[in-house]
């Protein structure tokens, strides 16, 4: 068989295990659907950790088996705030309740992630909305999609008419990345239209893939924060980088996506 028809091949399973993924990461969606609505009340921090497994666990029951039965071989990272390069070979980054803490204050913004990392590099991932029935997906090479329309980045070309956005990483970041994080927002307040500020980063990235807002950035991050985001914007035609304009990997300390036009002036700004 030809180096072209293999390329082909590759190409039409990661097609068909997209579609296939989709479907597992609604039904897992659906589960952590039925256990939204009330605020979830807690006194200590181990109880809201208690609080936030349950979501996590209700939605792996359903999703991690039927991952796996679609790529036996793949392997699976355990720590969804774990950073860094993962080594060689496929892994199942996922997120199953990305934004949980919104979860449990009975707010809407949240989500179930999966993405497949082949070698280093994003090959496919899923955001399904479960409250809006939204479904966002990216095959490397293939496009970013809402429910199989397209998505494109915007053609903003000015930075003082942009939208852009930030997020919280984690709780209890560093007092160095905090502060970094507030004089870049001051700094973004100065040069951008208006400002966002929200957890979690993914729904601010697929807002930058559907051309809604300009840009995010974060500091520090987790791999099942980004690498979906990350593909969905690259793939929507979007540039990405660390917030100095340098190539961006999940070992970076930071990270910055934005539509092409205004994706100079970002990085001038978060540079200074």
């Amino acid at each position: 068989m030809s180096e072209t028809l293999q390329t082909t091949d590759v190409a039409a399973s990661d097609a068909d295990l997209l579609a296939q993924t989709a479907m597992a990461v609604r039904t897992a969606g659906s589960a952590l659907r039925e256990r939204f609505g009330n605020v979830v009340r807690y006194q200590t921090r181990e109880e809201l950790m208690r609080a936030l497994a349950v979501n996590d666990d209700t939605v792996l029951d359903v999703l991690r088996p039927r991952l796996t039965l679609l790529r036996p071989q793949a392997r699976w990272v355990e720590d969804e705030l774990a950073g860094g390069a993962l080594p060689a070979g496929e892994w199942w980054v996922v997120d199953p309740a990305e934004g949980n803490v919104n979860h449990l204050h009975a707010l809407p913004d949240w989500a179930v992630t999966a993405t497949l990392v082949r070698d280093h590099q994003p090959v496919l991932t899923v955001v399904h909305l479960p409250l809006t029935g939204e479904t966002y997906t990216a095959l490397a090479g293939a496009g970013a999609h809402l429910d199989g329309r397209p998505l494109h980045v915007s053609d903003t070309a000015d930075l003082g008419l942009g939208i852009v956005a930030t997020s919280q990483a984690r709780p209890d970041e560093d007092e160095k990345v905090v502060r970094r994080v507030g004089s870049s927002i001051t700094e973004m307040l100065l040069d951008a239209l208006v400002v966002r500020t929200s957890v979690p980063a993914t729904l601010h990235l697929l807002n930058v893939a559907a051309g809604r807002i300009d840009a995010f950035w974060q500091f520090a991050g987790a791999r099942a924060d980004l690498l979906p985001g990350a593909l969905l914007v690259t793939e929507a035609g979007g540039r990405i980088s660390d917030a100095e304009g340098r190539p961006w990997t999940p070992a970076s300390e930071s990270f910055l996506a934005a539509a092409p036009g205004v994706h100079a002036e970002a990085t001038a700004t978060l540079s200074r």
